[in-house]
Order: structure tokens, then C-alpha cells, then sequence
């Protein structure tokens, strides 16, 4: 079925929306199918969004959680004086009061409040965007830093529990789906001498030394909306991995992609660099928003979040090339390979600049 006619006029009719209200069809995400549609002109526009099932087999456990964090974000922004219409997702119920639809072909719908006036991009293009992203995503830490995480749904279990990410590695080198360990002898060597540091994150949150925290999982700057007319960020969207976790983890993801010099795929790693302009930008923001409500420890283990994203990530790319790359799309035959060979350039760029990091961590907190 083409796109066009995915979202049908019974689709609408569910959400109280006209049967021929106009709808366009979004394609920049790669996991769900999106739509925007509008009863007429000058009347509210409405995202309409069919789940993808596959990547999310538990619909209902998102549903549940972002409908329990956007109503909590709801009542701190009314509460400073914002606009809860605006500054957080807006959940549109079915005609019968339900937050989620299962279509007559069992695809899961739901529908949110489009936000207007408003843009998200898939890169930062300055470093005021960079430091825009910090600042939301750190703002989002913030207003939710008393919302009982523990109650939230774990949508994809073990996500960023990096030494399950490794266990995933060794147990692809075993197996050796592809046939390809005999090509990876450095790449695994470099894993394997960084056993010990993936358990760094997690054992401090097992000993109670991280407090567990609402955590978006998904920190890049396409799922931060920006304010078409002053550039500044206006709400955080796509919550569907919204999970208990490390505050680390959202900052070190957003470092990974957003201070590196290059794309996660590039194959000549002379362009692949980390930039210590770029993760101050970034930081600048985020403690600017977050850092009254974060302790000396988590302040001390942020750049270690980024070192150790980008190590899992590194991993989870090359368990899949050992795997015949079943998970993540791939463009050519050693496409995998040559992200994981390109996130551990950048792994090492980051250790080598791990006393710099936290510098400036200790630099942006006392002049915050």
C-alpha cells in the first residue's frame, strides 16, 4: 500500500477528524509511518503515527509511558508558565477515550498535537543548535527529575547496558554467522581491551551511586524541535524509547553524533575527530538546564556516558557485521564494519581527551 493511502479516511474518523481532512505524508523517520492532517485550512494540524510492531512489539508499554510523562510535563510547564500545548507532546484520544487504535489490520495508531511554528534538523549546523539541543534535552532531565522512574516501561530491554553489549559481541565472535571474525582480529582487539571500562555506568547505578532517571535513549538533534522564528528549542519529541536509565546516557549520545567531526559511516577516519568546541556547546546548554538538579557524581561520569555510547555503539555495529548485518541497514557489503571501525576512531579521540572533558564540565558548573 502506498503511503498516501495508508492513513484512511476510518483512520481519521477514529481520532474525530474529518474523513477528508487533508493529510500529507511525513518521510523522514525510518520506523514508523507518520502523517500530518488538517481538517481545513486555519484549524489545528494533528501527527498521525502507525507504529512499526516489529521495532516496538509492546505498544501499549509506550502509550502507557508517554502518556504518563507528557501529562506530568504538562503540570510543570503550566506550573512555570509556559505553553504545555507547545513545550511538550500533546496525546489526541480516539473518539472513545482511548490514547492508542488498533486498526482493522492490527496496526497500532496514535495521534498527537502537531506542534507549529516549529523545525527539527537532522544535523547541527552552528554550535548555538548544538547548544539549543543541549539545553532541551537537559530541560527534559529537569522536569522530569522527580518523576518515579522505576514506574516506566522498559520498552527495549538492556538498550544501553553496555557490558550485555559486549557479552552480544562475544557471542557473535563464537557463533560467526558471516564467517567474518577472521577479517576483525584489530577490531576485536580493541574491544577486548575495554571489557573492564563497559561496566563502569552500571555497576555505579548497582552499588547506588547514579540515581536512576527518566531517560529519552534517543538524544540526536532530529527529535528537538526549534523555534522557526528565534532558533530556540521549543519541545522534545519522539518518546517512544522513553526508559528508566543513566542521565549519562542521554548526554553521552548526544555527544557521540553531535561532536564528532564526521558521519557515523565515513570511511576515512582522518575526518573523523572529536571536537572539544562542539561538546562544550553541547554541555553549555545541557547544564545550563540540568545542572542544579545533577549530583558530583553523575557532573564526574558525563563524559564517561560519551566515551561509552560510542564504544557500545561500536559494538553493536560490529556484532552485527559478525551476524551477516541483520539489524542495521547496510548500503554496501562492509558497511558495518566500517561504522564500527569509525565509532572506535572516535572512542579513542575521546579518551585521549577525557581530562579536557571533564574540565570543562567543572569549568561550566561553577560559572553556570
Amino acid at each position: 500500500m502506498d503511503m498516501e493511502n495508508i492513513c484512511t479516511p476510518a483512520i481519521l474518523e477514529a481520532f474525530g477528524l474529518s474523513p477528508t481532512a487533508a493529510v500529507k505524508p511525513l518521510y523522514g523517520g525510518h520506523i514508523n509511518d507518520t502523517f500530518v492532517a488538517q481538517d481545513a485550512p486555519g484549524e489545528p494540524k494533528f501527527t498521525l503515527q502507525r507504529i512499526n510492531r516489529f521495532v516496538f512489539p509492546s505498544p501499549e508499554d509506550i502509550t502507557e509511558n508517554i502518556a504518563g510523562i507528557t501529562s506530568f510535563l504538562r503540570e510543570k510547564i503550566l506550573a512555570r508558565g509556559g505553553d504545555p500545548d507547545r513545550e511538550t507532546l500533546t496525546v489526541r484520544p480516539t473518539v472513545e477515550g482511548k490514547s492508542l487504535l488498533i486498526d482493522e489490520d492490527g496496526h497500532p495508531w496514535r495521534c498527537l498535537r502537531y506542534v507549529e511554528d516549529a523545525t527539527s534538523y537532522e544535523t547541527p549546523e552552528s554550535l548555538s543548535m548544538l547548544e539549543e539541543a543541549g539545553f532541551a534535552f537537559g530541560d527534559f532531565q529537569c522536569l522530569l527529575s522527580d518523576y518515579p522512574a522505576h514506574t516506566l516501561h522498559e520498552i527495549i530491554p538492556d538498550f544501553h547496558n553496555t557490558p550485555v553489549r559486549f557479552a552480544q559481541l562475544q557471542e557473535a565472535v563464537k557463533n560467526n554467522k558471516a564467517g567474518r571474525v577472521g577479517k576483525v582480529a584489530k577490531e576485536l582487539e580493541f574491544a577486548y581491551k575495554r571489557e573492564q571500562e563497559c561496566a563502569l555506568l552500571t555497576g555505579l547505578l548497582e552499588k547506588g551511586e547514579l540515581p536512576l532517571r527518566v531517560t529519552h535513549n534517543d538524544t540526536k538533534m532530529s527529535n528537538i524541535l526549534l523555534d522557526d522564528k528565534t532558533g530556540k528549542a521549543v519541545c522534545v519529541i519522539d518518546l517512544d524509547t522513553v526508559m528508566p536509565g543513566l542521565c549519562a546516557f542521554d548526554f553521552g549520545d548526544s555527544i557521540r553524533a553531535g561532536a564528532a567531526t564526521a558521519a557515523e559511516d565515513e570511511t576515512d577516519l582522518s575526518k573523523v575527530n572529536f571536537d572539544l568546541e562542539r561538546y562544550r556547546a553541547y554541555a553549555r546548554g545541557f547544564l545550563r538546564a540540568a545542572g542544579d538538579i545533577l549530583t558530583e557524581k553523575e557532573l564526574e561520569t558525563l563524559p564517561d556516558g560519551a566515551i561509552l555510547m560510542t564504544l557500545e555503539v561500536g559494538l553493536r555495529f560490529l556484532a552485527d557485521y559478525l551476524n551477516g548485518d541483520v539489524y542495521f541497514r547496510t548500503a554496501r557489503p562492509d558497511h558495518n564494519l566500517d561504522r564500527a571501525r569509525n565509532q572506535f576512531k572516535l572512542v579513542e579521540e575521546m579518551e585521549a581527551a577525557r581530562e579536557d572533558m571533564g574540565r570543562v564540565i567543572r569549568e561550566l558548573t561553577i560559572n553556570k
